[in-house]
Order: structure tokens, then sequence, then C-alpha cells
């Protein structure tokens, strides 16, 4: 059962820079939910010769070892383990990749009142190259970076302070959204002044609210805050 929704609380006057996930943020992320979870292993299991739950079984152990790290979301790394080409793969998919509702008119609107607006990714390289193609994202952005770049994944403390250096933003005028509890903790814990969760990152599931943080379902409840 879902928390009750804490609803945002605050004033854009109070926010300069609108830092930004991608996958069950901004993008629906039945895509990879989809792709992670039943396609890769469908295709292992006819490669391996196992049966789909075997496969899938075998693939979700593996993907929790390395959950919250760089590695989760190496394409290259996991084409390597599982001997699957896994970009191309995901392009047999590519056609499920989906802006959520409203973001477009969200950025729209940050652009309006005069927000710095910068997409932060675990996302890998070929992961984002493949969706800025099939989407309409990268035109609203300021800026994009992944973890990647950074060295470390947005989960961990590294990230933050690295990414200060990088952008220069103030702390307490920052708002963050993203529908990864740990990472909202992480950003909270470097100093993040404002913190969204979003709690229907997959079309495909239930709303779910935190228990911690300002909660939105989608963006709309965002514009004119």
């Amino acid at each position: 059962m879902s928390p009750p929704q804490i609803k945002p609380d605050f004033s854009w006057s109070e926010v300069d820079t609108v830092l930004l996930d991608m996958d069950g943020t901004l993008l629906d992320k039945y895509f990879d939910d989809h792709f992670w979870e039943e396609y890769v292993p469908k295709i292992f299991a006819e490669v391996h010769g196992l049966s789909a739950q075997e496969a899938r079984k075998e693939l979700l152990l593996r993907y929790q070892n390395v959950e919250s790290t760089l590695q989760w979301a190496d394409l290259d790394y996991w084409s390597e383990q599982l001997g699957l080409d896994i970009p191309e793969l995901k392009c047999k998919v590519d056609h499920l990749i989906q802006v959520h509702p409203y973001v477009v008119d969200f950025l729209n609107y940050m652009k309006r009142i005069n927000k710095r607006v910068h997409l932060v990714t675990n996302a890998h390289s070929k992961t984002l190259d493949l969706k800025l193609r099939k989407t309409v994202l990268g035109s609203h952005l300021d800026s994009i970076v992944c973890a990647e770049e950074i060295g470390y994944a947005k989960e961990e403390p590294q990230f933050w302070s690295k990414l200060h250096q990088r952008l220069q933003f103030d702390r307490e005028r920052t708002l963050l959204a993203d529908d990864t509890a740990k990472v909202l903790h992480a950003a909270r814990q470097y100093g993040i002044g404002f913190l969204i969760f979003v709690a229907r990152p997959s079309s495909r599931l239930p709303v779910q609210h935190s228990a911690d943080f300002p909660s939105v379902v989608f963006f709309n409840e965002l514009i004119s805050q």
C-alpha cells in the first residue's frame, strides 16, 4: 500500500537549478523493466537452453549483485557478462521508449521561468544516445551528465560533490526530481535543497508515494508551483 502523498511545498522563486533523472522520471520505465526483466531473459534462455523462468531467476540475481553501481547501467559490461549484444537488443524494442505525460509541458515551463535544467542520469552513454534519438528531450536541456563521466553512480555520495564541481550550482537553490529513493537520500545528505520523488515511474505499475520525500505522479503537479 502506498504511503499518503507528501505534497511539494516550495516556490519556484526559491530555485535556480533543476536536476532531472531520465529513466522513470522523464521517461516511462516500462521500457527498461520490460527489457531487463522479460526480453533479455527470453533471449538469454534461447541462447543457453534454459527455461524462461530459470533465465529470469539467474539474471535478476546478477542484476541485484551490481545494483546502485555504475556496472548496473553499463551496456558493455552486460554484453560481456551475458554474451549478448545488449545495445543491439535495445534497438529491437526501442518502440517502447516513451516520454511521461506532461514532461515536455514542464520543460517548456522551466524555460519560460528561466531555470537551468540538467539531465543527470546513471544511464550508459549508449542508452542515452538511443533515448535522445527517440525523444525530443535533448533540445529542452542545458546540459546532460552521465554518471559514467563522473565516475560514480548517483547513489554514491562522491557523485554529488563531483557534479557540484562540474555544474557550480547553489545547493540550497537546487531541485532534484528522481524516482529512486537511494538517489534522493544521497542528494539530501549532500545538501540539495529541494527533492521530489516521482511516484509512478512505470505506466504499468501502481502509484507508490514516498514516505520520506514530497511526491508527484506527473510533472504538471509542479507547474505554477
